[in-house]
């Protein structure tokens, strides 16, 4: 496996501070905010020094029930080429449900959903990651998602589950030690104990992000700073492998730039920790198709994950063998991020709607699940006010109005004759 050394996760927020900030070898970039034709001159500058840039995948669903989407898949591949990248990676997680599969519609999540560690759902996984790997031009790693809940009646262990995945694709595995420190406070699975049954020779690279714990639960939030816990887990890990790659993550409320080379630092120095007497295990990446069909496995993943995503988005009966309170503050963190989302896709929705915003988006989202993407979902917002004839402020009402005329057409609104009076009528009913 490629040497990365040590690196940052790359955002247009701290585009500039990336580039001026010494010992960076590597960074990583969100593959869906990437246009492979029209590359961030920031991105660009870094390639042209020797910065390795990988695409880091959030909305492929590798852990869901249907097969892996060939239109994701294709622009993954893009991505990665237009990057030179030497890998990209990709989440053990679903984050939509429903559909032809369970003949019930379409749900999305908005967020990473953790996959039941069951045979069933190991099966389905093993069978995407094949087609995923089959259609990318560089080799595909696999991150393990931080969770708020546990599903009932799991049949594996963390490592386990893992190591068989490594074991039957010959994937890599993108290893967050915050990850493991979320799933140590939020459902008590000890740390080391799932570091000792990786595949540790499949470790591709680290993450490494901070939260913050609220009411005994933890937030992997990648707003704060990294916690000890999770440069102890690093220096574990360090202990019993040498990491290709370590890369600090940090999605929002960026501190000043030294602030982040002070965390980088805390990084090396618990890889540094951890490096010194080492035993590496070995690991046979078999990648050997199974011929056992998935079919059933699919249907019955399909209906489970469904169930679930169902309880947490538009508020049916929480599944048998659910934590009911764990459910709930899941159901609200997916609320409050899906809020998140469409303020910034669409940012002139709080602007429009001031402090009322996010009170009435969550309102909202109540009743009406995610089925297609953050910029549908801003549409969706704003006519669902519309129609309701909220809000109560006329100029308010038309302000967003304008807003939402100028964006839920195919095209960029007309100044000829017969459009602008098909867009009268349009105002018209939206009145009524």
């Amino acid at each position: 496996m490629e040497r990365l050394g040590t690196g940052i996760g790359w955002r247009p927020e701290i585009a500039d501070a990336v580039e001026n900030m010494p010992g960076i070898d590597w960074v990583e970039a969100v593959a869906e905010n990437v246009c492979p034709g029209h590359l961030p001159e920031s991105l660009r500058r870094l390639r042209e020094r020797g910065v390795t840039v990988v695409p880091h995948g959030v909305s492929l669903g590798l852990g869901g029930a249907d097969r892996p989407d060939a239109g994701r898949l294709l622009a993954l591949a893009e991505r990665a080429e237009a990057l030179g990248s030497p890998l990209v990676t990709e989440h053990i997680a679903f984050v939509r449900a429903g559909g032809p599969l369970t003949a019930s519609p379409r749900l999305e999540a908005g967020h990473l959903l953790p996959v039941p560690r069951t045979r069933d759902a190991l099966d389905v996984l093993c069978e995407n990651i094949r087609i995923a790997q089959d259609a990318l031009p560089v080799p595909l790693a696999v991150e393990n998602i931080a969770a708020l809940i546990s599903w009932p009646g799991e049949e594996l262990t963390e490592g386990q589950f893992l190591y068989e995945l490594a074991d039957r694709t010959g994937v890599r595995l993108l290893i967050d030690v915050a990850n493991l420190h979320t799933n140590h406070v939020n459902r008590g699975e000890d740390p080391a104990e799932a570091l000792a049954g990786l595949p540790l020779e499949a470790i591709a690279y680290v993450h490494v992000a901070g939260g913050f714990e609220r009411d005994g639960v933890w937030h992997d939030s990648h707003a704060h700073p990294v916690p000890r816990p999770v440069l102890d887990i690093l220096t574990e890990l360090a202990s019993r492998v040498s990491p290709p790659g370590v890369l600090l993550e940090r999605d929002e409320n960026f501190p000043e730039p030294a602030e982040l080379e002070r965390e980088l630092a805390g990084i090396r120095e618990a890889v540094e920790k951890g490096g010194g007497a080492r035993a590496d295990g070995a690991w046979r990446a078999a990648a050997e198709p199974s011929s056992v069909s998935t079919e059933s496995a699919r249907q019955r993943v399909a209906l489970a994950q469904t169930a679930l995503l169902s309880a947490l988005v538009a508020g049916t009966p929480v599944p048998e063998g659910f934590d009911r309170v764990r459910l709930g503050v899941q159901a609200r963190a997916l609320a409050g991020k899906r809020a998140d989302v469409v303020a910034k896709v669409a940012p002139e929705l709080p602007v429009i709607l001031g402090a009322g915003y996010r009170p009435a988006f969550l309102a909202y989202a109540q009743g009406a699940p995610m089925t297609d993407g953050y910029r549908r979902d801003a549409l969706d917002f704003a006519e669902h006010l519309l129609l309701a004839g909220e809000p109560g402020d006329a100029r308010v009402r038309r302000e967003l109005r304008e807003w939402w005329l100028e964006r839920s057409g195919p095209a960029p609104r007309s100044r000829r004759p017969g459009i602008r009076l098909a867009r009268a009528t349009r105002r018209a009913l939206l009145r009524r």
